[in-house]
């Protein structure tokens, strides 16, 4: 399809992002000059947060202007533009309800319209027709809005974000691994040099009957024998998420991660003082569960690592980082053993 619109939009809750939202996505651009993708869900469903389909979209669908929504994000986009707050509508709101939200975010927050809207659903022309209805006011002139239905039959990409959530390993050839991997639940081990981690996350990933994802940043700092720089570490957290992504369709159940982008942001900030963005993005990944590793026994200095008071400082400062993450977090202490008790304890309460 040749590009014949100016601006076009699509709207989706995007719970979770499918190859049938991508091949829809890729149509719109292709006949767009601009193309603007609208994500809001009231309620959002299961792991599939504001933060993540932010992640889905901006990994899957670079080249659009993304609008990724929650009630705390709309409220920071209505005070940016000094507009009355308000509200996402409900899942279930009439669809004069959604089209007039849409209308209206695109009116009074983003200053603009668009020329077409782009859909897999029946409800496509009365949202056309809706927005033409609410441009026209503002501007009698306004172009009416054309409806393009892309694939109504779903003959090209035969699934749907219900299926997914319902069965995600069904359904794994029908999404990114991008996004196959937050469908699956992940369990991080974090703590200090010599606290226990790689040893818990093996025996652990075997009474789960999983798979574990080692952690690279050891590996990294022993090919390159030394202090890794800035831009080492920014590749280390890089490396260590695409192996999770990696592991992930090999999971059953749980993945277990030995250690995660948290930690190597904590080397970077005792190393070097301070973080790049991209790196501190890295650190806010979520985990269903942390599983932060006390240092409750003798330091084992392996040849590699720093000292106990190293270790001590690395534990309090991933302790207060979870705590501002506000994340799921447990503190295990004792022998393996205890620990993986403590950790099943933590899983099923």
């Amino acid at each position: 399809m040749s590009t014949r619109f100016r601006r076009g939009l699509v709207v989706g809750k995007f719970s979770p992002l499918h190859r049938g939202h991508e091949w829809l996505i890729e149509t719109a651009r292709a006949a767009c000059g601009e193309l603007l993708v609208l994500s809001y869900s009231q309620p959002e469903f299961d792991r599939c947060d504001a933060a993540a389909r932010e992640r889905w979209l901006q990994a899957r669908c670079p080249g659009v202007k993304r609008w990724v929504l929650d009630d705390a994000r709309l409220a920071r986009l209505c005070a940016q533009r000094s507009v009355e707050p308000r509200h996402l509508p409900p899942n279930d709101a009439p669809d004069e309800v959604q089209r007039r939200f849409v209308g209206s975010l695109l009116l009074d927050l983003l200053g603009t319209t668009v020329d077409a809207v782009f859909t897999s659903e029946s409800y496509g022309d009365g949202f056309a027709a809706s927005l033409t209805a609410q441009f026209r006011a503002i501007n009698p002139g306004h172009a009416p809005v054309v409806h393009v239905c892309v694939d109504a039959a779903r003959t090209t990409r035969p699934v749907s974000g219900s299926a997914v959530r319902a069965a995600p390993a069904a359904w794994r050839a029908m999404v990114a691994p991008e996004v196959y991997a937050d469908l699956v639940p992940r369990l991080c081990l974090l703590g200090g040099e010599s606290s226990g981690k790689t040893t818990l996350a093996q025996a652990l990933a075997e009474r789960l009957g999983t798979t574990w994802v080692p952690e690279y940043g050891r590996e990294r700092w022993e090919q390159v024998g030394g202090v890794l720089s800035v831009d080492e570490l920014v590749h280390v957290a890089q490396v260590q998420v695409q192996r999770e992504i990696d592991a992930a369709p090999t999971a059953h159940g749980w993945l277990v991660c030995d250690t995660s982008p948290l930690t190597t942001l904590q080397y970077c900030l005792l190393d070097h003082g301070a973080a790049p963005a991209e790196l501190q993005q890295l650190a806010r990944r979520p985990y269903d569960l942390a599983v932060l590793c006390d240092g409750d026994f003798g330091f084992v200095q392996d040849g590699t690592r720093r000292d106990d008071a190293f270790r001590a400082e690395q534990q309090a400062r991933t302790a207060e980082a979870l705590q501002k993450l506000r994340a799921n977090y447990v503190t295990v202490r004792g022998g393996v053993e205890e620990r993986i008790e403590q950790v099943l304890a933590a899983l099923h309460a």
